[in-house]
Parts: structure tokens; sequence; C-alpha cells
């Protein structure tokens, strides 16, 4: 099990200069650039184009603000509002009209040659299982506390806190995240 405050997490700019991302965790790849997966925040305050990550899948989340459109190779997603993840082809050509005013997002992105991904999101006290092939599993609190009680420890995760698990129970209360990444 490993924590990962908020707090620490790296501020990073756009691949495309249009702003910056909140680097929550990532694999490493072959090179500095490069990684199997990552999980980040991004603030967008103003409509623009998405950075291309040719190679990889994407799912993104509204976390906060009222929500987006996106223009996903000249068709549209259709309203994506807080907790509804959404996944398209990082080569895809993107594009993101806000609904009403800034968002704040919540992005897995993954290689789909190397992982299996699966992003659920959790409302309410629910005891969930973990993938026993799951390589990584992790759990990201969407509000300001969510409880994890596994094998005789509980752990309190702050807004945005993400834990690291290497167990396969888990006992949650908190909307939060649960990301299983199979390699394959």
């Amino acid at each position: 099990m490993k924590l990962l405050r908020a707090a620490d997490y790296l501020r990073t700019p756009w691949k495309n200069g249009g702003g910056s991302t909140l680097e929550v965790c990532r694999d490493q790849g072959a090179g500095l650039d490069e990684f199997g997966w990552r999980l980040s925040i991004a603030d967008i305050a103003q409509p623009g184009p998405f950075s291309s990550f040719a190679g990889y899948e994407r799912v993104i989340t509204v976390l906060e603000g009222q929500g987006m459109v996106l223009q996903v190779d000249g068709r549209s997603s259709g309203p994506l509002r807080p907790y509804q993840p959404f996944e398209f082809s990082g080569a895809s050509e993107v594009s993101c009209e806000l609904i009403d005013g800034p968002i704040r997002d919540f992005n897995l992105i993954y290689a789909p040659v190397r992982y299996q991904a699966q992003l659920q999101w959790l409302d309410a006290a629910a005891r969930v299982s973990l993938k026993a092939d799951a390589g990584t599993r992790i759990i990201f609190a969407a509000v300001p506390t969510v409880r994890v009680e596994l094998a005789g420890n509980s752990v309190t995760l702050g807004q945005h806190d993400t834990l690291l698990l290497n167990e396969q129970a888990a006992v949650v209360t908190g909307r939060c995240a649960l990301i299983q990444l199979q390699p394959l």
C-alpha cells in the first residue's frame, strides 16, 4: 500500500502548451516522456484542443464544474457531467467546449498494448473486490474524506489523494474512482 497526497503532485505543462496538469502517478516507460499508464488532474478554463497521445487510450471524467462537450474526430460526446467517464483514442483529434465555465477533470491515459484498464466511480460505502490479476489497483478520492479499510488497516484519504493497493479486497466509503490495470 502506498499513499500519495494531492499536495505533493507535480504540475507539468500540456504537450500542446495550452495549460498544465497535476500528475497524480504513473508507471515508467522506456524513455522520460513514455509511460504505460498515467493518472492526472487538469484544469480547463477555456475551450480548445486536447493534446495528442497516439498509441494510448484515454478515459476522462469531469471532477468539478458543470461539464464539457468533446468533439472527437468530428463527433460529439454529448454533455459530459461530473463522474461520467468517457473513453476515446489518444490519437483522435479532440476539442473541448465548456458547458458553463471552467472545469477540473481526471484522466487515465494507458497503452492498450501493455495494459487492460478499468475505471469505475464508487458512490457510497461498498465492499470492492479487486482483480486478482490486476498488477495495479488504485483508489482516487474525489471528495474531502474517503475511508478505505483493508486487512485490518484503515486509511483516510483527503480530496484528490490516491492510494495504490496490493490487497484484493477493501471496504471504501466516499466518492472515489477505482482504477485497475492488468498487464498484458
